[in-house]
């Protein structure tokens, strides 16, 4: 008998104009489709109070995954901030969202701030720590309580490792690699387009704060991007970024990267919905992107779910060193830098040979990266 697992995601529906960020869960749901599990997404809608506007947010949501082949199993709990004890149940009724619960073997839940009276519906849950080493610091000093869960995985090479730079909070961390489902991300024909691209928010607000340590910074792409301001006169490589810019300051900095090279595109008009993201991926000549100043902080060897799509796609990447890895390569498909002429470099070397390593990212994502297998670790483990 198939078994029935519930993914519970987060922020999907309130992001309407994040292509990319559905593709997160999407890329283990697709992998728990292929093992035969049968699906359902959950996720809370938090209302606004534009009427207007959250039904238009919850219509492109149901149409999206609709479009992905989730129709007839999304649960969508629609919630007032104002009367959060009242909770409308979307897409499924709240008797049938109900008989979901009692019967799914396993929650995989990626929200940590899940409500512990939605969690105890579920006779087996697990969480998945995607945010690794930023998870640990944030629960380590009572920044975000998570209610408990029967296993812990966390797509971080470092957590609870020894020698790690963050604590382990006491917990017993199964490892698996990010995913990416190889069958929805084949690889693309050709060489793409002239340009490098990412996609990225941009200006977040999150910064790492720890007064009684002294720590405070801003972890955002803002930051991350700005200390290679000059690099496209180090390189005659184009280069792209698709930006969510917000605010007119993110514009500002918008106007002032383009200043210095940069092609800036708005990520909305590129990569609004789960099918431009891919497309515009797949156009691509390949990924260049910088990491979260926290990834260096906390050395957690990460690397992004939107770098796995390129890769899926037989696109090279150039992504900034997080830290020592045992699977990711440096040379082969993937290349990792920590200044300006380390990315330069590296990015006349993909060009010298960008045939070769169209085919070493592919094979990447295939051997390392692949969704199925990554959903048959989980259940596996939530077996046993």
């Amino acid at each position: 008998m198939a078994k029935t697992v519930v993914l519970c995601a987060y922020n999907v529906a309130n992001f309407p104009a994040g292509g990319g960020h559905l593709w997160v869960y999407m890329q283990y749901v697709f992998g728990l489709k292929r093992l035969g599990c049968d699906v359902y997404w959950l996720e809370c809608f938090r209302r606004s109070g534009d009427a207007e506007r959250d039904a238009a947010a919850i219509d492109s949501f149901f149409t999206r995954l609709g479009s992905l082949g989730m129709a007839g199993h999304v649960i969508l709990r629609a919630v007032d901030p104002s009367s959060p004890a009242e909770v409308e149940t979307l897409g499924l009724s709240a008797a049938e969202a109900a008989s979901v619960y009692d019967r799914a073997d396993l929650l995989l839940n990626f929200h940590y701030a899940i409500e512990p009276e939605l969690l105890a519906r579920f006779r087996r849950t697990a969480m998945v720590d995607i945010d690794p080493g930023l998870f640990q610091f944030w629960l380590s000093r009572g920044q975000l309580q998570v209610p408990r869960h029967d296993l812990y995985f966390t797509t971080g090479e470092t957590v609870g490792e020894p020698g790690a730079l963050f604590p382990d909070c006491g917990l017993s961390w199964v490892h698996i690699p990010p995913a990416v489902c190889t069958e929805q991300w084949s690889r693309a024909n050709g060489d793409g387009g002239e340009a490098m691209t990412t996609v990225s928010a941009w200006s977040s607000g999150d910064w790492i704060v720890d007064r009684a340590a002294g720590i405070r910074f801003d972890n955002s792409k803002r930051e991350a991007f700005m200390a290679y301001l000059d690099l496209p006169r180090l390189t005659a490589q184009p280069l792209e970024l698709a930006l969510f810019l917000d605010i007119e300051a993110d514009h500002a900095d918008g106007r002032t990267m383009a200043d210095h090279g940069w092609r800036i595109r708005h990520s909305r008009d590129v990569a609004g919905s789960p099918q431009a993201y891919r497309e515009y991926i797949r156009r691509s000549r390949g990924e260049f992107a910088c990491a979260k100043p926290s990834c260096m902080y906390f050395q957690n060897a990460w690397v992004s779910d939107r770098t796995l799509c390129y890769l899926a796609s037989g696109r090279p990447v150039v992504v900034q060193d997080t830290g020592p890895s045992r699977i990711l390569p440096n040379g082969e498909g993937m290349f990792r830098f920590s200044t300006p002429e380390q990315a330069a470099a590296a990015l006349e070397a993909m060009n010298a040979d960008y045939a070769r390593h169209c085919r070493a990212a592919r094979e990447l994502a295939e051997s390392c990266f692949d969704s199925r297998a990554v959903a048959a670790r989980i259940m596996d483990v939530a077996a046993s």
